[in-house]
């Protein structure tokens, strides 16, 4: 369904993620619609690739579990972490996952929210750092109507060097409402 939609639109894929990249952290951006989800389930279809994402478990119940866990949710109780107070524990959670698995491709939304937001969030960084994967950065750039995984970065702990990487890689994607989407203009100069 979302394959044929995706071609429908006119959409390509135009850069895929190496076969032999079993476990990684995938960044999606610009994240400025709620249409993102439909052509960047298009892309995964087109890929034919394996990915996971979280979901608060409040959304894996009936009527939409078996919807959720078939693209891939993972749910998580982020009551859970916070009460432990440690503010990093939804990323030790997060990392944690890849030791339980022999693949795991986990789609994060570093911006967060598809409302313009000036500064990202830092957990997809800090889960790949911890779980000693790969970052593979995907976009969705409604300018081209392309979508693909373009790079793989391995992080180095050098968060400002890594991030200026990152934000250089997406500072010219357009979003479909391209007024909300912004890098870091302090991690690009």
């Amino acid at each position: 369904m979302f394959k044929l939609f995706f071609k429908l639109c006119g959409w390509k894929v135009t850069h895929f993620l190496p076969d032999d990249i079993k476990k990684c952290v995938i960044v999606v951006a610009p994240h400025t619609s709620n249409w993102d989800f439909p052509f960047g389930m298009g892309t995964v279809s087109i890929m034919k690739l394996k990915q996971n994402f979280i979901i608060k478990k409040e959304w894996v119940k009936f009527p939409f579990k078996r919807i959720f866990l078939s693209l891939g949710a993972i749910p998580i109780d982020r009551q859970k972490h916070k009460v432990s107070g440690d503010k990093n524990s939804t990323v030790h959670a997060m990392a944690d996952l890849f030791a339980e698995r022999e693949e795991l491709r986990l789609v994060i939304t570093p911006e967060g929210t598809r409302s313009r937001v000036e500064k990202w969030k830092t957990g997809f960084y800090y889960v790949a750092l911890k779980a000693n994967v790969p970052i593979a950065l995907a976009f969705i750039n409604y300018e081209t109507k392309s979508t693909g995984i373009d790079k793989v970065i391995y992080p180095t702990g050098d968060y400002k060097k890594d991030m200026k990487e990152i934000m250089d890689f997406y500072k010219n994607m357009k979003g479909k409402n391209n007024h909300n989407f912004s890098v870091d203009l302090e991690l690009s100069k």
